[in-house]
């Protein structure tokens, strides 16, 4: 598994997986949030087969084909060179292996952009904050012999919501239920009722600044 950092020290995935070698790549030395802070780690809990690489996604230097699974959690719209980014990812994924990114953040405009990074706690004290396009992100990953599987928008998962409990989001799918006059009647058209709501969910999702999305794709 190639694991790619998301400067916050260490991802799920580093937590090596029974039966699977995990390299991480992480750009950022620092032992409080980058690499330092993941060897850390690997010596607190003893993670034998962690191997941590120092380096941005676009630069990695593997051979090709040399991973099953590439995990990039969070750190997508960070790419200084998206295509390039997951070009890399393609490159080094095997054939038939696959690419996962989550919880990247999404923006619809030039306008919404701006918006996301004046609301963003940190992107004022150190301007590392991006976003891209739905469809920047899926030009990527199809122009790079990926074969997109699945996107995974802001509600569809509490991957893409976490923190915001469940619950909460249960209750905007009641709420949208009810605001339909005929949505008894929706209980015969179980597709209908979802399509709907799915349209209702996708505009409350313009109600939060740089709303995260999950992407699932193949290598042909």
């Amino acid at each position: 598994i190639l694991d790619i950092g998301s400067g916050n020290g260490i991802t799920s995935s580093s937590f090596a997986l029974e039966g699977y070698e995990v390299t991480t790549v992480e750009p950022d030395p620092s032992e409080t949030i980058g690499a330092g802070a993941i060897r850390k780690l690997k010596q607190h809990y003893g993670l034998e087969t962690l191997t941590v690489h120092e380096a941005f996604a676009e630069e990695i230097n593997f051979k090709d084909e040399e991973f099953d699974i590439v995990f990039a959690r969070q750190c997508m719209h960070h790419a200084y060179d998206l295509q390039k980014f997951i070009g890399e990812m393609s490159r080094v994924v095997k054939k038939g292996g696959m690419f996962f990114t989550v919880r990247d953040h999404v923006v619809f405009n030039e306008v919404d952009k701006q918006w996301f990074l004046e609301n963003h706690p940190l992107h004022k004290y150190y301007g590392g904050e991006n976003a891209f396009t739905t469809n920047q992100y899926k030009n990527a990953i199809s122009n790079s012999n990926l074969i997109l599987r699945e996107e995974i928008k802001y509600y569809d998962s509490v991957i893409n919501y976490f923190p915001l409990p469940k619950k909460d989001v249960e209750n905007k799918k009641i709420n949208i239920k009810k605001r339909f006059w005929f949505h008894k009647l929706l209980y015969f058209f179980p597709a209908y009722k979802s399509k709907l709501i799915n349209i209702e969910l996708s505009e409350e999702e313009k109600q939060v600044p740089g709303r995260m999305y999950t992407y699932i794709a193949t290598k042909q």
